[in-house]
């Protein structure tokens, strides 16, 4: 049962299709994002292995380390790579529930942003289901590292991520966002901005098998201290709005929406894991509430926080 005015789950109206090529694998995918119940989450489906459909829950648990995107495995040696952008805009678009079916190893990359997929969730459509939408909520702080690289969880009103990035090319050089999460403005403000990388790391990568499927058409290359896409950045601080794309993707793997902050510096995928990970280890540190009762601890606990 839920309270009348509650936020409810959404997933989508309709099946809606896309292809394209994977950033990494440079293999052609096909991809269906189709409705599902209430309560099931974001669900990947392989449907080019042995034994399929495999199903793979978008869980950090289902997750795997890696550095440059985010891989879903089954822990039988089927994997989904390349899942952060388009988690990001069911997450920027608030859909809950859905069945995403796949032929080929990586999500497509399509134009390295998360705007496509935006476009295809609006072209199909979303619709509300009799189930109260339930948030992770931050209790308290905390906080991982690797080297000069940190994350951290914070309490907090809504779900906002800052991020701070600070390279040696003066295409990007330091550069800081904070963008509350909803989808006016992850549309706007965030979907647009696109994945990038250094020409001179491109022979290095493609031997090691990665970025075989990366172009000036999915990628912003920088050779240097000069960007080599014609018509150059789509915002002044691209870059850093990418890596806060990146961020509401991966923390999208909470299973649940956020109800806190976000603060990553030169944070990478690997490590925005490492966060979920310690969050959830932690019991004290986060409920599930559903957001009358998230506004209804929020009223409880001011007055303590007012003493204190």
């Amino acid at each position: 049962m839920f309270h009348k005015g509650a936020v409810l789950q959404k997933t989508l109206k309709a099946p809606i299709h896309c292809t394209g090529i994977g950033l990494h694998s440079g293999i052609k995918a096909a991809m269906t994002l189709r409705p599902a119940p209430a309560n099931t989450g974001v669900v990947f489906r392989r449907l080019d292995v042995e034994g399929a459909p495999v199903e793979i829950q978008a869980d950090w648990q289902n997750s795997v380390e890696s550095a440059l995107c985010t891989v879903l495995t089954d822990g039988n040696g089927t994997t989904i790579m390349t899942i952060e952008h388009l988690m990001s805009a069911l997450a920027g678009c608030s859909v809950d529930n859905v069945i995403i079916d796949i032929i080929g190893p990586e999500v497509p990359i399509m134009d390295g942003s998360a705007a496509p997929f935006v476009f295809l969730i609006e072209c199909a459509g979303t619709i509300e289901q009799l189930a109260p939408r339930r948030f992770v909520k931050v209790l308290k702080s905390i906080h991982v590292e690797q080297g000069q690289a940190s994350a951290a969880l914070e309490p907090g009103d809504g779900f906002s991520v800052d991020f701070t990035i600070d390279f040696a090319s003066k295409a990007i050089a330091r550069q800081t966002t904070t963008v509350a999460v909803e989808p006016g403005s992850f549309k706007t403000e965030i979907s647009r901005a696109r994945t990038f990388g250094f020409l001179a790391e491109v022979d290095q990568l493609r031997a090691a098998g990665r970025a075989l499927g990366g172009s000036l058409d999915n990628v912003i290359v920088i050779d240097g201290d000069k960007v080599m896409n014609e018509g150059g950045l789509r915002y002044p601080d691209e870059f850093v709005r990418h890596k806060a794309l990146d961020a509401i993707g991966d923390l999208y793997l909470a299973g649940s929406p956020i109800l806190g902050r976000f603060a990553g510096v030169r944070s990478s995928h690997a490590l925005n894991r490492r966060a979920l990970e310690a969050l959830f280890r932690d019991d004290s540190a986060w409920c599930y509430v559903t957001l009358a009762e998230a506004e209804a601890l929020d009223a409880w606990q001011e007055p303590a926080r007012a003493s204190a």
